[in-house]
């Protein structure tokens, strides 16, 4: 026993606590790149069925696409190609720059299925029913105090801990991390149900009066709906029943369809919160530990999986020597402001579409208007809500190019390049081969070498995450440039 009365133990470089949908993609991408993970997990090794999220968006696919589950995932769900919002507004997701020119509607569980399969595979060590109880850190690594099934505290020392424990983050609360922040919708009620009538789409949306409802086909038969009414604004562990959600769904739908057998009733608050730092010391947040918002726009879970991406990569680069370890700074710098966005985009949304005030309406009106005839007004929007149209800063004098998101570009090798991404490693795209170019394709901290299909004359260094990390129009000096030295940035 040591000083605190816990079992020391040594265990991996890195712990993330939490398996959710977040922690799982960081999980399976560290062990891709051979570097040993735990995953603390306080609830028992079940994948529940009764989860929050049900949307995935085009830039969430794209990275998934790099893993190479997209297409099983799509085939679980049922896409959507317009998304219309307070009646009036209509987005057609079909016209996104994207392999992925839609909304796929499909549970979380499947999204967690797939994520955790792979971490399996690859290494990952699970401990579930374990609660972290304490956190300490030095400059050297940070000793995580978990309590076991048996009750048991033991000392996990790692190189860096990961929190991706969602909203009510134990890691949060170790660090002594603020959640500012407000409740946006004071009473939601979710609930899984079979219905009678089936809707005549995939996802049915309506605000009527005071009532608002959502139905979301899981394409196995069991519906989700998401609803709530200001008549009856309760605490989240009010008793709720099919009949107020029958009542509601009437009201803002006009008909409740025949829904009946639920096998899920839940009430929740809807917050608006952001963790000031996403990095303390050693200690990383993410996904909802980080950030929560509001259902509105189903970002949530499609941000926290875009955080993963951005800090798997980091991580086993300066574990394995290969970067500085101030690349970790990169992680703040790039995901908050992201995370600020969407809070801002599905704070906007739901207050608009929560609007009584006669002046809040008449804005919701003239905002729908001008998306729907203003087409650079429409094509941002459609780039927030999927999430391709963010880009991350970039050095001073950086090419114009470097922070912005690579589409899925077809390559000479008849590849594309979400598949050449995924052995997790860069991937330099230039017009021709060079010499230099290929040797800077060798060895493991070097960048794959791939050349354009078309004839295009840029060269592109592009990061795990699909993002640029360097650029050049001049393909000659793309080639000195890369075959001097490989550097990450």
């Amino acid at each position: 026993m040591n000083g605190t009365g816990t079992t020391p133990t040594h265990t991996h470089p890195v712990t993330i606590v939490g398996s959710g949908p977040t922690g799982l993609l960081l999980a399976g991408d560290l062990a891709a790149a051979g570097i040993p993970v735990t995953v603390v997990e306080r609830r028992p090794h079940e994948i529940s069925n009764l989860s929050r999220a049900f949307g995935v968006h085009a830039r969430t696919l794209e990275q998934l696409d790099a893993r190479g589950l997209a297409d099983e995932l799509i085939a679980t769900g049922s896409t959507i190609t317009r998304l219309r919002l307070f009646r009036r507004l209509s987005l057609d997701l079909g016209t996104l720059p994207s392999r992925f020119p839609f909304l796929l509607i499909t549970p979380q569980y499947e999204v967690e299925r797939l994520l955790e399969r792979r971490a399996q595979e690859l290494g990952v060590e699970f401990r579930h029913e374990s609660e972290v109880v304490g956190l300490r850190q030095d400059d050297d690594g940070v000793d995580l105090d978990v309590r076991g099934p048996e009750g048991t505290v033991v000392t996990h020392r790692s190189a860096y801990v990961v929190g991706t424990d969602g909203h009510r983050s134990a890691v949060r609360q170790a660090l002594g991390l603020p959640f500012p922040g407000v409740s946006v919708i004071k009473s939601l009620f979710l609930a899984d149900v079979r219905l009678a009538e089936r809707p005549d789409s995939v996802l049915t949306v309506n605000g009527a009066g005071d009532a608002f409802a959502m139905i979301a086909s899981f394409g196995d038969g069991w519906y989700r709906v998401m609803g709530w009414s200001r008549r009856h604004e309760v605490p989240d562990d009010t008793p709720l029943d099919l009949d107020e959600v029958r009542e509601v769904t009437r009201r803002a739908l006009g008909t409740d369809f025949g829904m009946h057998d639920a096998r899920w009733l839940s009430r929740f608050h809807s917050d608006e919160r952001q963790v000031p730092r996403y990095r303390v010391g050693r200690v990383f947040l993410a996904g909802d530990a980080a950030h929560v918002h509001s259902p509105a726009g189903g970002q949530g879970m499609n941000t926290g999986l875009q955080d993963a991406a951005n800090l798997g990569w980091k991580l086993a680069a300066v574990l394995k020597g290969r970067a500085p370890e101030g690349l970790l700074d990169t992680y703040q710098a790039e995901r908050h402001p992201v995370g600020r966005s969407v809070l801002r985009s599905s704070g906007g949304l739901v207050r608009l579409a929560r609007a009584q005030n006669p002046a809040l309406r008449a804005v919701r009106g003239l905002v729908s208007a001008f998306v729907n005839a203003a087409r650079p007004a429409r094509t941002k929007a459609l780039a927030q809500i999927s999430g391709i149209g963010y880009r991350y800063p970039a050095p001073r004098g950086s090419h114009r190019l470097v922070g912005t998101r690579v589409p899925d570009v077809a390559l000479e090798s008849g590849r594309r390049l979400y598949e050449a991404l995924r052995g997790g490693r860069f991937v330099l795209i230039t017009p021709k081969a060079p010499e230099a170019a290929g040797r800077a394709g060798a060895g493991e901290d070097r960048p794959n070498v791939e050349h354009w299909a078309s004839d295009r004359r840029t060269a592109l260094l592009v990061r795990p995450d699909g993002y640029v990390a360097w650029a050049a129009d001049d393909a000659d000096a793309a080639a000195t440039e890369t075959g001097l030295t490989f550097q990450f940035s």
